[in-house]
Formats: structure tokens, sequence, C-alpha cells
């Protein structure tokens, strides 16, 4: 049983590492920018939360779309803050010892879609708590992992 378990959370970690890879390189290094030429309604009319949330730029609104659309129900939400900041809602499907793999994964992804910066995740619980900063520094091409 336990044997079982582990295979599963194997699994999971590296069928998201896998999508965030496959759709990322597909991606083609940009992430596209959507036609917003239909007028917005105003903030606080019949805008959704998320529609609001997901980006302080169309860039970033639709990298932090496409990151809740691809991950298959493990991430609930997700914002981009000014490019070089993520941070992500994760569900209670991903177990606490995925959490570092899921970020990482996020981390790359986000890497090659907001290029020659440093660049932070935050991954947080679904009860909205964070649980862990993960940090990309540019000069070093390293990943560093706070708890």
């Amino acid at each position: 049983m336990i044997l079982l378990q582990r295979g599963r959370k194997i699994l999971t970690a590296f069928v998201l590492i896998l999508v965030l890879t496959i759709s990322t390189a597909c991606s083609s290094g940009n992430v596209a920018q959507l036609d917003r030429t239909t007028n917005q309604p105003a903030i606080g009319t019949t805008t959704a939360y998320a529609e609001l949330e997901r980006g302080n730029t169309p860039t970033g609104q639709t990298f932090g779309d496409w990151v809740v659309q691809s991950s298959k129900g493990l991430i609930r939400d997700a914002y981009v803050r000014d490019n070089n900041k993520l941070g992500v809602v994760i569900s209670p499907q991903v177990r606490p010892n995925e959490v570092r793999d899921l970020a990482k994964s996020l981390a790359q992804g986000f890497r090659k879609n907001f290029p020659n910066q440093d660049l932070t995740v935050l991954v947080y619980a679904p009860d909205k708590k964070l649980i862990l900063t993960t940090k990309y520094d540019v000069q070093t091409n390293k990943i560093e992992y706070n708890a």
C-alpha cells in the first residue's frame, strides 16, 4: 500500500513537470498576448476576482491564466506581479512532498517566459497560507528554497 502511494506521488509530480515543460517549450519563449480589444467592465461591477488578480500586466495575466489552466487541477489560483513574481495557491491534491518539485517546475516555466531577471515563486496552501518561497537567481542560474 505504501509503495502504491509513493508511486502515485512520484507519478503526479512527474506528470506535472512534463506538462509544464512541454507547454512552455511549445510556447515559443513568450506567452502570446490575448486580443483585448473588447471593452472590459469597470472594476467592481461584473468582473470576476480571478480576472483582476491573475496579473498586473497583460503578459502576466496571460501567464497566470495559463498556469491555472494547464495544471490539471493541481493549482487553484495564480497571479503574476511585475513580471518577476508568481504566486500560486495549490489544491489539496498536491502532497507536501510534491510542493518543492512543483515550485521548481513553475520557476523553470516562469523563467522561460520572463527571461533575464531574478524571479520569485510563492506557493500557498489551499488555505492561502504561504508554505514555500522559491527564488531563481539569473546570474548563478540556481534556485533557492525557503520554507
